[in-house]
């Protein structure tokens, strides 16, 4: 590691105590943007932004308006972060997001490609969101930081590329690679190239799959806490009323960045599309349209590559490709930061980068990485074709675009398709080498460029059995089992995760228990299910506890609770709160298996005694537990981690609760009748007001929630009118209904 530090900005230096700040935002050149868009925000009654805008520039303009009302200081904090340059703003813990984002050269992507590969349709409709968020600024100087500003369209695309590289992982290979130690092999060959990439189903893998993918990978987080997520369809044929259904699921952190934020966005061009989005971004990412639906849940495939470069002994900066000594490219990265809040600083770290990708030096070794999407931009494209999507086939065109690294679909129409998609940007890979190892960087053959393509993703569209389910689990067990994507048409170097989830084992078993045929009310219970699965992978280490001879007296109770616990985690159930608590601890640990007694003994111990200081008793009835918390509301909840009812909850020592933190969030039940009426039903874990204690939306549908009680999001204009609370132009509220 090279660092070089220096003060820099010697003047705001002496000034910065008194509020020094660099801008080129004069929020006087920016008012005359509110004339130049025809939009409406109406705010129905529980405060959700239904934007209408003539155009879809229009559109974007007062839907960016909307979202900085109620998410101002999200969307101001992220920026930073996408630009680069967080040090400025939160310090050290800044400068290491800052390198990452100059590292893989983020913006020299975006200022040399903005232009060309994104279409002027969607150049124009995110600049016009960017618009949105400059005037919003203008008029509320009182609440920004005018060193932020002002917001430019490529900040917000800046934003799809380098929040997407956090959904499959890339953040967890870079860490590893600068562990004190080097955590991998490098490959030899092990196998001859003798078939093709992809097989017949009917044939026998060349390689089975190397073990760690069968092995549930580390747990998804985001900004610290666990997500995943769960979307499910059914075809009319399987449906008791012969409708079509979807469940829209995808489980976030209940608040902050990436929480979800819900809106509906429509123009007189035929925009008009509802559902979940993060703060700050142009499009809905989840939701449905009058014709379709689709949700989304996270995958992790193995889309990270790690070479091992030979240093020239002589030259540090040449490595060896090819029999021939290659120059590194060499640059320094200056990131510039402020220390306790007040004081400039600059570090200077080197950016290095080779034919493989850029590239790192650690004390054991200077690895080069490659990773799936390196230099793409058109997320922002992809997103906003999806939301213009009229039918299947154009919903089908958006998704061949192939600019999302990972990521699993889960679509439904009003004709009666569903499908199911496992997205990722997988490379075609040497057949030679194990891909789960660190690769040789001295052979150019191993420097991937293609990858697999659309129609060979694993996917299942409209199957005899009438279901898909999608919950973070392999894209080879979904629907029923002999309409699953077939795992021998695939070679292990492709990296398909193997591991199945509780809540798609659940779910799979619920789908056969409720069949031939599910009704609506069992639609909803298969969402609201709140059990572990005796099959899941976890669930066994039970089993280890209750074969235990414990002398100890609370041992011995605590084994008690476990052996007369049902696996359920409603709210009355006294064995969920140390069954969920041992289920956890044991999932987290990849060597439960061989756990012996003294071990066993120490898990279920530490998990007896956190009750046993939060609670005074091992068995209590689980409401008194696990709680949703939001202001003043603090309700029980029902359900818990990796159940199909999602709750993630944290604080049992601080608080002597759990506090509900992430998993369901927004979510939506969707459905078309026999003769193609949509009905949906969703509800926030919170309500509309992100940010804004004082606001009666705060927390108005937190109990709602809590008891499952989901309903209509007025997505249509007659529904809406009724239920409308008010309805103004950005920047200038007009007479609208009664608050």
């Amino acid at each position: 590691m090279r660092l070089m530090f220096h003060g820099f900005g010697a003047v705001c230096g002496l000034l910065i105590l008194v509020g020094c700040a660099d801008t080129d935002f004069v929020a006087d050149d920016y008012l005359y943007l509110g004339d130049q868009y025809d939009v409406t925000i109406r705010r129905d009654i529980r405060g959700v932004p239904h934007v209408l805008g003539e155009s879809n520039p229009d559109a974007a303009f007062g839907f960016a308006y909307a979202q900085a009302e109620d998410n101002w200081q999200l969307i101001e904090d992220s920026m930073p972060f996408y630009r680069g340059n967080s040090g400025l703003y939160n310090g050290q813990e800044g400068v290491v997001t800052d390198f990452l984002v100059s590292w893989l050269g983020i913006w020299e992507t975006l200022d040399a490609s903005y232009r060309w590969d994104l279409s002027p349709e969607v150049r124009a409709y995110i600049e016009a969101y960017a618009d949105g968020l400059n005037y919003y600024a203008a008029l509320h100087s009182d609440e920004v930081d005018e060193r932020i500003l002002p917001v430019t369209a490529k900040d917000i695309v800046a934003g799809f590329m380098v929040r997407h590289l956090m959904f499959y992982g890339f953040d967890g290979v870079i860490r590893e690679v600068m562990s004190s130690e080097r955590q991998r092999d490098i490959s030899d060959v092990i196998r001859q190239p003798a078939v093709p990439t992809l097989r017949k189903a009917d044939e026998e893998p060349l390689l089975q799959a190397p073990q760690i993918l069968k092995q549930p990978p580390p747990e998804i987080m985001m900004t610290g806490v666990p997500v995943g997520s769960n979307a499910f369809a059914i075809a009319p044929h399987i449906s008791d009323e012969g409708a079509t259904r979807i469940a829209i699921n995808s489980h976030q952190p209940a608040t902050g960045p990436v929480a979800w934020y819900e809106a509906h966005i429509k123009s007189a061009e035929g925009l008009d599309v509802m559902g979940g989005l993060f703060p700050g971004t142009p499009s809905i990412f989840v939701g449905f349209t009058h014709d379709l639906a689709w949700g989304v849940t996270v995958n992790r495939p193995d889309l990270v590559d790690v070479y091992v470069l030979e240093i020239n002994p002589e030259n540090e900066n040449q490595y060896k490709l090819d029999g021939q000594w290659r120059d590194l490219e060499v640059r320094e990265i200056e990131l510039k930061l402020r220390l306790w809040g007040f004081f400039p600083w600059t570090v200077s770290r080197e950016g290095l980068r080779s034919e493989h990708g850029p590239v790192l030096r650690a004390e054991h070794g200077t690895y080069a990485i490659r990773y799936a999407g390196m230099g793409e931009m058109r997320q922002v494209e992809q997103w906003y074709r999806m939301n213009l999507a009229k039918d299947f086939a154009e919903w089908k065109d958006a998704m061949r675009m192939r600019s999302f690294a990972s990521f699993n679909y889960v679509y439904a129409d009003k004709q009666g398709n569903i499908m199911y998609l496992h997205n990722s940007l997988t490379p075609k890979r040497d057949i030679r080498y194990d891909w789960q190892q660190y690769l040789p960087g001295d052979d150019a053959s191993l420097i991937w460029d293609e990858t697999l393509s659309f129609s060979q993703m694993p996917q299942v569209t409209n199957p005899q059995s009438g279901f898909v389910l999608s919950a973070n689990q392999t894209p080879f067990n979904v629907t029923a089992e002999s309409e699953n994507p077939q795992q021998s048409a695939y070679a292990p170097e492709h990296g398909f995760q193997m591991e199945m989830t509780n809540r798609a084992q659940r779910g799979l078993e619920l789908f056969a228990q409720f069949g031939p045929t599910i009704s609506a009310e069992e639609f909803s219970a298969i969402k609201h299910d709140k059990f572990y699965s005796p099959a899941t992978h976890y669930v066994a280490y039970l089993e280890k506890i209750k074969a235990q001879q414990f002398s100890d007296r609370v041992l011995q109770q605590a084994q008690r609770v476990i052996e007369q616990w049902d696996l359920g985690t409603n709210v009355d159930n006294t064995g969920a709160a140390l069954g969920t608590c041992v289920l956890l601890a044991a999932e987290g640990d990849d060597d439960r298996e061989s756990h012996d007694a003294e071990t066993v003994a120490a898990l279920l111990g530490d998990c007896a005694g956190a009750l046993l200081d939060a609670k005074g008793r091992l068995d209590p009835p689980w409401r008194e537990v696990n709680r949703h918390v939001r202001g003043e509301v603090n309700v029980p909840v029902g359900g818990g981690p990796d159940i199909l009812r999602a709750i993630y909850g944290q604080g049992l020592k601080e608080d002597g609760f759990l506090t509900n933190v992430a998993g369901d969030g927004l979510y939506y039940l969707v459905a078309w009748d026999a003769e193609g009426e949509l009905t949906v039903k969703g509800v926030h874990q919170f309500g509309s007001a992100t940010l804004d204690e004082a606001s009666p939306h705060f927390s108005d549908q937190a109990l709602d929630y809590a008891n499952e009680v989901l309903h209509a999001p007025l997505f249509d204009e007659a529904s809406l009118q009724q239920n409308l609370l008010r309805a103004y132009r950005p920047g200038a509220e007009i007479i609208g209904a009664a608050p």
